[in-house]
């Protein structure tokens, strides 16, 4: 399992030490801006980001009392700034100092999602490349259908990261938004330049529009993101699971020495880090729907997104963190069985080449339906039978009529199936 520090610094993030942080980084790129404005002189800003200091423990303590973590969170900071701190908070909502925090958290989170992408990406790539001659049985409806490489498997999966990576960095541009627009978003009693020139300080974008929130749709949006994440990481978990069963075999996860599979039965050797990724983007995808339940509020604000929001911003940021990196572990430490990926592609005398074999003989000029005829009795008779496709036709005078037995070898090459791999690894510059 790869082992990097972003699991901690991503959990640092939710703390609230943090979270208050962001909230005091909030009020100074405030006070920052009306002091540009020429509204708090130097020497009170000089005064308030010398002084200004919050206690999780005292803010809790106030907490009891006035029922309103932000006003808790003032409270502390004024004690400690004194005089000064009579032009924190000017012409604020709580929601100014809520919301923009949170975007700056999922900022954060969001690097660190970037980065455990990128990261995987090259894992896969480098994996790609170890395998671009790998053979292996391609599957639809899980049923073998024609050969490929396992290097070619991996493409696809670069592909639906690459794509989500995409798509994510568009959701967090989307929330790297910012809003100092006081009661209902009026302006009534901020100048908008204070908005514009704080976001600035912070690295955020104004938002076009705010009621006394940011809208909903954009956190959805990213949550959403992240649930795709967690569904294509899940899709490779459950190929990985399929391709470790004792009947395919063809991949397993790697297995550390001591390491024990079962209570029970000695034997086992079992995916349980795909399996964990399956069950946490179940959790995910849940999360992204809870996302969603909060975009309709009532009026220009309400607080029922708050509490939801509490839970599904750090649980799912988290989760992706984790499960990239989880992910990441188990390919760079895959077992590759060559040898069974071949034996399960020429299984039942490579009835996989069944297409060559029908085009072949269309080529020699039977209709579609006669040479499809001919291909499926010869191949369901060695899959029905346990037997041997290739010496079913070697001994069919129906295809000897047609087929030469050096025509017949030519259709089992397996490299023709392969002749395009390279126009594939190109797309991906590997």
């Amino acid at each position: 399992m790869i082992e990097r520090y972003s699991r901690e610094e991503m959990k640092k993030i939710w703390e609230l030490d943090s979270k208050f942080q962001y909230y005091l980084d909030v009020e100074l790129a405030v006070c920052r801006a009306y002091n540009k404005k020429g509204q708090i002189p130097d020497d009170a800003l000089k005064d308030i980001i010398s002084k200004a200091a919050f206690s999780v423990e005292r803010i809790d303590e106030i907490e009891k009392e006035v029922r309103h973590d932000l006003i808790a969170f003032l409270t502390n900071v004024n004690e400690n700034v004194g005089e000064s701190s009579r032009y924190i908070h000017m012409g604020m909502t709580s929601s100014d100092v809520i919301d923009t925090a949170l975007a700056l958290q999922m900022k954060d989170a969001g690097k660190i999602i970037i980065e455990d992408m990128d990261s995987l990406i090259n894992t896969i790539k480098e994996k790609a490349k170890e395998h671009k001659n790998t053979i292996c049985i391609g599957r639809s409806h899980g049923v073998h259908a024609e050969p490929m490489t396992f290097g070619v498997k991996l493409c696809g999966w670069i592909d639906l990261f690459e794509r989500n990576k995409r798509n994510f960095e568009k959701a967090l541009y989307e929330a790297s938004v910012g809003q100092i627009s006081g009661p209902v978003g009026t302006y009534s009693n901020i100048d908008p330049e204070i908005e514009v020139l704080a976001c600035e300080y912070l690295n955020l974008r104004p938002a076009k529009f705010s009621t006394q929130v940011i809208a909903r749709d954009i956190h959805a949006q990213y949550l959403q993101a992240l649930a795709l994440i967690a569904s294509v990481i899940e899709q490779a978990a459950v190929e990985l699971r399929h391709l470790q069963k004792t009947e395919v075999l063809e991949v397993e996860e790697g297995f550390s020495k001591g390491q024990k599979g079962s209570s029970a039965m000695p034997h086992k050797k079992n995916p349980i880090s795909a399996e964990n990724l399956s069950g946490l983007a179940r959790v995910v995808r849940s999360n992204s729907i809870a996302a969603m339940e909060n975009i309709p509020l009532w009026h220009e604000r309400d607080i029922s997104h708050s509490s939801a929001e509490r839970i599904i911003f750090p649980d799912s940021t988290i989760l992706i963190d984790y499960m990239l990196s989880r992910l990441e572990g188990v390919i760079k430490n895959l077992v590759v069985h060559k040898d069974n990926m071949l034996k399960n592609t020429n299984l039942f005398g490579g009835i996989v080449f069944s297409q060559k074999v029908l085009l072949s003989l269309c080529g020699k000029g039977l209709t579609r339906e006669e040479a499809y005829k001919i291909v499926q009795r010869n191949a369901l008779d060695a899959f029905e039978n346990n037997g041997d496709f290739k010496a079913n036709l070697l001994k069919d005078h129906d295809v000897l009529n047609y087929l030469s037995t050096r025509e017949i070898d030519e259709c089992f090459n397996v490299e023709e199936y392969l002749k395009n791999v390279n126009c594939i690894y190109k797309r991906f510059g590997i």
